[in-house]
């Protein structure tokens, strides 16, 4: 890849994690993890093999679906309560959609099976950027929202991820 694009990639992704760290609109967060996403699959698919592509594919897939529940989760709390703001989390079932969400973009255990197929087409720093930075945005997602979401759920997902 071109040092001028791959670091154009590499900036953009740096640029969505601190929209996503630095926003209390959801909306602002979403375009954020949006950012992350689309920024990673070129970084994924830089060798052309077909495992890189494939890998490319489902991290966006799975990328998308995320953000489709973190957008849909987000709107049903705006419905409830009036409001856009992350710390006002108060819908039950939002917190059970923002929990399934998170889980699915960190790669936590009930949603995990997508992870070790990326990491297997990636390269090996492609892969460290996939198990470190892009983790991020949604724990700090998860960090905002901690006092709405269930402990107990988050750490059993934790624990049995190790």
């Amino acid at each position: 890849m071109n040092p001028t694009v791959s670091m154009v990639m590499l900036l953009s992704l740096a640029t969505g994690t601190i929209i996503t760290m630095t926003s209390y609109h959801w909306l602002l967060a979403w375009v954020g993890l949006e950012i992350n996403t689309l920024s990673i699959i070129p970084i994924i698919s830089t060798t052309h093999h077909p495992r890189s592509t494939e890998a490319a594919t489902k991290y966006f897939l799975t990328q998308a679906a995320a953000s489709a529940l973190i957008l849909f989760s987000s709107m049903v709390n705006a419905w409830e309560t009036g409001t856009w703001d992350i710390t006002q989390l108060s819908s039950m079932p939002s917190h059970v959609l923002l929990t399934a969400a998170l889980a699915m973009k960190l790669g936590l255990v009930p949603m995990h099976f997508w992870l070790p197929e990326v990491l297997q087409g990636s390269t090996l720093m492609t892969a460290l950027i996939i198990t470190t930075w892009q983790k991020l945005a949604p724990m700090t997602l998860i960090y905002l929202t901690i006092n709405s979401l269930s402990t107990t759920i988050l750490l059993l997902m934790g624990l049995t991820s190790t």
